[in-house]
C-alpha cells in the first residue's frame, strides 16, 4: 500500500500537540487559584491594576500562568501546521483540537472574573458565541455543509489571545526598557476589540449559515 494512502497514527506530533494544551489548562487554573485578590473594586473607565502584595506571590503566579497560556496557544498553530503539512491529520485530533481551543479561553476567562480582571458580560459574550457556532457546525455538517473559517473569525482569536495575556500578567510589568506597562489596561483594550470581533464574527457566521442551509 502505498504511503499516502495510509492512515496517520493517532499518537503523532500534532496530536501531542493538542495534548499538551488540554494538559496545561489545569497548570493555568491552579496558578490562577493561588493568586490572593486584592480587595479593590476596579474603575473601568480608568483601569489601573492593584500594586501587587509584597507578602504573597501574585506577580510570579500570574506571569508563570501567562507564559503557559501564550506557550499552549502557541501550540494551537503549530499542531494544525504540522497536521497539513505531513498528513497528520486524525479524527482524534479534529475532536480534540477545537475542544483544547475552547477550553483554554474558557478556563482562562472564569478564573480572570473570578479575580475581578474581566467583566462577566464578556465572558458570556465569547462562551456564548463559542456555543452557537459549534451547534451551527453542527447542523451544518450533518446536511453535509462546510462553513469556513471568516478572516472575522481569525482577527477574532488574533486579538482574544493577546487580550488574555494582558490580563493573565495584570500587573504593570517592564515590557519596554523604558517604562512598566500597565497590562491590565492593554489587555482590556485588546480584548473588548476582541469581544466586538466575536459578536460581528458570530453574525456573519450566522448569515453565511442561514444563506446555505436555508
Amino acid at each position: 500500500m502505498d504511503d499516502q494512502n495510509q492512515k496517520p497514527s493517532v499518537w503523532n506530533i500534532a496530536n501531542y500537540l493538542t495534548l499538551a494544551r488540554i494538559l496545561s489548562i489545569p497548570a493555568v487554573i491552579a496558578l490562577l487559584m493561588m493568586v490572593q485578590p486584592e480587595t479593590r473594586t476596579h474603575n473601568w473607565l480608568a483601569l489601573t491594576p492593584a500594586d501587587p502584595d509584597p507578602a504573597t506571590n501574585n506577580f510570579l503566579y500570574c506571569v508563570l500562568a501567562a507564559v503557559i497560556f501564550s506557550l499552549a496557544s502557541i501550540t494551537d498553530y503549530l499542531d494544525g501546521y504540522l497536521a497539513r503539512r505531513y498528513n497528520l491529520v486524525t479524527t482524534l485530533g479534529k475532536l480534540l483540537d477545537p475542544l483544547a481551543d475552547k477550553l483554554l479561553v474558557i478556563g482562562a476567562m472564569i478564573m480572570l472574573v473570578e479575580l475581578n480582571r474581566l467583566p462577566g458580560w464578556m465572558a458570556l459574550v465569547v462562551i456564548s458565541r463559542e456555543v452557537g457556532i459549534t451547534a451551527l457546525r453542527g447542523i451544518a455538517g450533518e446536511q453535509g455543509t462546510v462553513i469556513s473559517a471568516s478572516r472575522l473569525g481569525k482577527f477574532k482569536t488574533a486579538t482574544q489571545m493577546p487580550g488574555l495575556i494582558g490580563l493573565l500578567v495584570y500587573y504593570d510589568f517592564p515590557l519596554l526598557v523604558f517604562t512598566e506597562v500597565n497590562m491590565f489596561a492593554a489587555g482590556m483594550a485588546i480584548f473588548s476589540i476582541a469581544a466586538i470581533l466575536t459578536v460581528w464574527s458570530g453574525i456573519d457566521y450566522f448569515i453565511k449559515f442561514w444563506k446555505v442551509t436555508a
